[in-house]
């Protein structure tokens, strides 16, 4: 089972290496602008699952949102240690 840390080893090991039909890929070259759209887009069915939806699906549309996050991390250089030291 994946976590926040490993998901961000795998993500950023997808930028370095940018393997072709990889979304992640796709998303970084769609830059800053899009990323965000896309976030903004799964912060609101996170919003719309925890309101309507089960646990399970809500957990689902967090884990989204969170993998979307850390593109935008990736996009925009931002490390773990970073968000962490805000936490």
């Amino acid at each position: 089972m994946k976590n926040f840390e490993s998901l961000w080893l795998e993500l950023n090991q997808l930028a370095l290496s940018k393997p072709e039909g990889s979304s992640t890929v796709r998303e970084l070259e769609l830059g800053v602008h899009a990323i965000g759209k896309k976030i903004i887009e799964e912060a609101g069915e996170v919003w719309i699952a925890a309101e309507y939806q089960s646990d399970s699906e809500l957990a689902l549309e967090i884990s989204q949102l969170l993998y979307h996050l850390q593109v935008l991390m990736i996009a925009r250089n931002i490390k773990l240690d970073d968000v962490y030291k805000n936490l």
